[in-house]
């Protein structure tokens, strides 16, 4: 008789806890929602998710507060929102440097796949090779040969010791048999500033952040490093056109939030990510930045949980084998 009291007690909490959770995720959100961007101001992930926060505030009828948590390639973010609790009220917006490329040359205080809820991916990414305007090279053959003459001399600006920019800059190295020195900023928004300014010489950054500046003539333009024109900028020739085939890179943007987020949170989010990303005037602007947003598909939490795992899969070795390290 006890040990039945003691289960229908069991019964009956589980069913109170399961009718607060169920009660709480269709009163959510009730107030404002926190996104965390893992990158310093003024950069292309900030600004991305600034163009998704604004519409997001109306897809969830509360504000979304952005907060910039730079530092460390974007693992002191990722360590911050893996300890948050998964309520839906604080969010990331990573990137494959931040949720792909940091495990494999830092030791992280979390884990990648399973410390986070994924919510949806948002869009895929080129990156273009650019340089300061009075750099004396014409097209990318040009830049390849000024490099070769000037070994160890050129200086090449990163978002930080192993980000995206890192990563690609390495593998023209070796395509290229090039050599010049990596500058880690702490983020691409300070790196690209100090290419405007003449500072350092040359990029290879998210079409997010440099295209502004290509358009505005403050930056010379190479090349981007997918296997098709950006459709929004189809002036700019592929790498592959340019001289270089194979060198192609790309990178993707996504939301998570902590694990343990419930269920119904989940999918109140991911329906307003959906809403986000179908807007015309969204899509026109991650357009301009040369963002392309991925296909509906693709937009689910199980897609993006599948499609991370795949990408640390395959990439993971690549880069230690590559040994590349973080500054």
């Amino acid at each position: 008789m006890q040990a039945r009291r003691t289960v229908l007690t069991s019964i009956a909490i589980a069913a109170s806890l399961g009718t607060i959770v169920s009660a709480g995720a269709q009163g959510f959100p009730s107030r404002p929602i926190t996104m965390i961007v893992p990158f310093a101001a003024g950069g292309s992930g900030d600004t991305i998710a600034r163009i998704v926060g604004e519409r997001l505030r109306v897809a969830l009828g509360q504000p979304v507060i952005i907060e910039n948590v730079a530092g460390a390639s974007g693992s002191i973010a990722g360590a911050r929102v893996a300890r948050t609790p998964g309520d839906g009220y604080t969010l990331i917006q990573g990137n494959w440097a931040t949720h792909v490329l940091n495990g494999a040359i830092f030791t992280l205080q979390y884990d990648l796949l399973n410390d986070f809820q994924p919510i949806s991916l948002l869009a895929t990414e080129s990156l273009i090779v650019v340089s300061r305007k009075t750099l004396p090279a014409s097209d990318l053959r040009e830049l390849i040969a000024w490099l070769r003459a000037n070994p160890d001399k050129a200086s090449a600006g990163t978002g930080g010791g192993g980000s995206v920019g890192h990563v690609a800059g390495v593998f023209f190295q070796k395509e290229t048999g090039t050599r010049f020195t990596f500058v880690p900023y702490r983020g691409v928004g300070p790196a690209m500033q100090d290419l405007v300014a003449g500072q350092i010489d040359l990029m290879f950054d998210t079409a997010a952040n440099s295209l502004p500046q290509v358009r505005a003539g403050n930056v010379k333009v190479y090349a981007v490093t997918s296997a098709s024109r950006l459709p929004d900028a189809p002036d700019i020739p592929t790498a592959g056109e340019a001289g270089l085939p194979g060198f192609l890179f790309s990178n993707w943007r996504a939301i998570w939030a902590p694990k343990g987020t419930p269920a119904p949170i989940v999918e109140r989010l991911n329906a307003a990510v959906h809403e986000v990303l179908a807007d015309a005037a969204v899509r026109k602007r991650l357009a301009e930045l040369g963002q392309e947003i991925v296909a509906d598909a693709q937009q689910t939490p199980e897609a993006l949980g599948a499609h991370h795992k795949a990408e640390i899969e395959k990439w993971w070795p690549i880069i230690k084998a590559a040994g590349i390290k973080a500054e």
